[in-house]
């Protein structure tokens, strides 16, 4: 893996993300909420009964043991979970109060609205460039000259358009890992979401490379609201706001990250938190 080159948020890229917030977008309000969400493949119920908002402008991790509900969750949010076979919902999840089940919903302009970057990185066969506005031209979003602008926009927004701005026509899977996935966070990016969600995104980097899109997670808010999975206790405690812990189907503790690692209220997340669960 490439050691050099490697990026971080820069004063930047923190200016670039907060230039793109419309006022409105800085309401102390929701944007994101479940509402008594039961989620099933086939009879059995893998989630049941979740009740959470999620603030605007914030990022809230969560965390439990394999198994416990929390991916099959996060998928869900932008309706990642539909067309798996078995997949049914019970309850509702709200963007901006509207169901992301309403009728009428375009699915793609859900996945717009609420972007993924997914736990290894999964760039598309075309270029670094294509790359990034790939979700844009397919949004018509920009078009001719404002894609070369748009591209170099968001690499530099997550740190990668000194390493790539001579090999825009290159292949994304010369990168290394850690370029990868920074590039699928542009890509992701690109197209304006106004939620992100992060399915262990730094699982399968390096430190360096963790450490930049730690870095990038906490530069793109308040811009971005994020809602992160991560197995790694301490990412949750460094970069998020709130945490949510899954155990055994059931969300059993929602709060203040703080809060929730130095005093929780339930023996399980106590039991998690501390290291003796799995």
């Amino acid at each position: 893996m490439e050691e050099s080159g490697q990026p971080t948020a820069t004063t930047e890229s923190v200016n670039a993300v907060l230039s793109r917030i419309d006022p409105d977008r800085q309401r102390p309000r929701d944007v994101l909420a479940a509402e008594r969400l039961t989620l099933r493949f086939g009879a059995k119920a893998i989630l049941s009964d979740v009740d959470v908002a999620f603030p605007r402008g914030t990022i809230t991790a969560l965390i439990g043991p394999t198994g416990s509900g929390k991916s099959t969750f996060l998928r869900t949010l932008n309706r990642m979970n539909d067309k798996v076979h078995g997949f049914r919902h019970e309850g509702d999840v709200l963007l901006e109060g509207e169901s992301i089940w309403a009728r009428g919903q375009d699915l793609l302009t859900v996945r717009r609205r609420i972007g993924m970057l997914f736990q290894r990185p999964n760039p598309f066969p075309m270029s670094i460039k294509d790359n990034v506005v790939a979700g844009v031209r397919a949004h018509r979003i920009a078009r001719g000259k404002q894609l070369d602008v748009v591209a170099e926009t968001r690499l530099r927004e997550v740190g990668l358009w000194d390493a790539v701005k001579d090999r825009l026509n290159d292949s994304p899977y010369r990168l290394s890992g850690g370029q990868q996935q920074l590039l699928c966070l542009a890509r992701a990016l690109a197209v304006g979401p106004e939620v992100l969600l992060l399915d262990e995104p730094t699982s399968a980097l390096d430190p360096l490379s963790t450490e930049a899109v730690e870095n990038l997670m906490r530069a793109m808010t308040p811009a971005l609201t994020i809602v992160v999975v991560t197995h790694n206790l301490g990412q949750a405690r460094r970069v998020s706001d709130s945490t949510m812990f899954f155990y055994d189907g059931r969300l059993v503790e929602h709060g203040p990250t703080g809060a929730l690692f130095a005093s929780p209220r339930q023996p399980d997340t106590e039991r998690y938190v501390n290291g003796l669960m799995g």
